[in-house]
């Protein structure tokens, strides 16, 4: 018998983006975002930039529901979103993510992104062992 698969998703709205931004400025994003993602968010232009960022945090808030770590006191950067050459985006699981994910028999993370308007969202879909 296999087990359903695991699911997170999150929607953010960009505004709460830029207002943490201009609020905590530098020292916000190195709390969240490891320096590649940091790096590939800047290299765009505004808006893009910040809605990369809210993209980005609500794949990360999405990843931590889908493996059921709200509790575990995650460090954001130990949740990577990984840009492939061809525009795909995957996760990459470090530390205690990569803990959460074992524990919860978690093989693969699947990652959709996307941003209109005022918000951003993530759906995470998390494929277990045993799964078919």
């Amino acid at each position: 018998m296999s087990r359903a698969p695991l699911v997170g998703i999150d929607i953010v709205p960009i505004a709460n983006i830029a207002d943490s931004l201009k609020e905590f400025g530098d020292r916000f994003l190195s709390r969240i975002f490891t320096a590649q993602e940091i790096d590939y968010c800047r290299s765009r232009a505004a808006p893009a930039a910040l809605e990369s960022f809210a993209a980005r945090f609500a794949a990360k808030e999405a990843a931590i529901k889908a493996l059921g770590a709200a509790d575990w006191g995650l460090d954001w950067r130990s949740i990577e979103v990984v840009r492939a050459p061809n525009g795909a985006c995957t996760l990459r699981l470090q530390g205690a993510a990569g803990d959460a994910a074992r524990k919860a028999g978690c093989e693969q993370l699947e990652l959709s992104m996307s941003h209109a308007g005022e918000y951003a969202i993530a759906l995470v879909v998390g494929v277990r062992e045993g799964n078919t």
